[in-house]
């Protein structure tokens, strides 16, 4: 397990969600640590809140009350565009869909974040194209994602996820899509990256064997995460 500095943190985190009269609680007080170079599966049922945590950790939402650590900086009172910047430079996404633009290659793909957050087109592509050769994919650079196999789409949107190098990955059932042979090609990538670079990684995921090759699993009960049991 990392024994590193915590790079995300959940405090006494809630969320809930208004339906008509009713209000359903997902979080009911919520805590979380992951630490520097660290990969901690969420495995639980649909339903329990999984997308929900990972996009509270990812500064997609705000929480009800509770707080939101990223490397340290309380994150719940930050405006809009510092939490843009936050989660810019800071998280990484990869969900269960790769959601690349189907009208730029895969070397754009990856170096189109990189752009945004005000990197020289050159240097983008320089470093979009290691990536790309990091996960094998290289070869398939300047094809489209219509042109990709489904394990080849999620290899360039981890490429896409970890380009800005930031601290935090968050993976929603990132090879939920994906036969059983590919989902482990594609997870060894993933985990060989993390491990290279010190990337901290939560991942999502109904994928028990997948889980188990990470440092460690919790789980959602009752709106507090655990850490899971069998």
């Amino acid at each position: 397990m990392a024994s590193g500095k915590t790079v995300l943190r959940l405090e006494g985190v809630h969320r809930a969600y208004s339906e008509g009269d009713h209000v359903l609680e997902i979080l009911k007080g919520a805590d979380f640590e992951l630490r520097t170079g660290e990969m901690v599966a969420l495995v639980a049922p649909s339903g329990a809140g999984k997308s929900t945590l990972l996009h509270l950790a990812g500064l997609l939402e705000r929480p009800d009350s509770g707080e939101v650590y990223i490397d340290g900086a309380a994150c719940g009172t930050l405006s809009d565009a510092n939490r843009t910047a936050r989660r810019r430079n800071d998280v990484g996404f990869v969900y269960q869909f790769h959601h690349l633009l189907p009208e730029f290659s895969a070397l754009e793909n990856v170096m189109i974040p990189q752009m945004i957050k005000g990197l020289p087109r050159s240097e983008a592509a320089e470093r979009a194209g290691q990536l790309l050769d990091y996960l094998r994919i290289g070869p398939r650079a300047e094809h489209r994602p219509a042109e990709l196999s489904g394990g080849e789409q999620q290899r360039v949107a981890i490429a896409r996820a970890v380009a800005n190098a930031p601290l935090v990955l968050l993976a929603d059932e990132p090879t939920g899509n994906l036969d059983p042979e590919t989902s482990g090609y594609v997870f060894d990538a993933l985990a060989a990256l993390a491990r290279q670079s010190g990337l901290s990684a939560l991942v999502a995921t109904h994928n028990h064997d997948l889980a188990k090759r990470m440092d460690r699993v919790v789980t959602l009960h009752d709106g507090l995460i655990a850490p899971h049991i069998g």
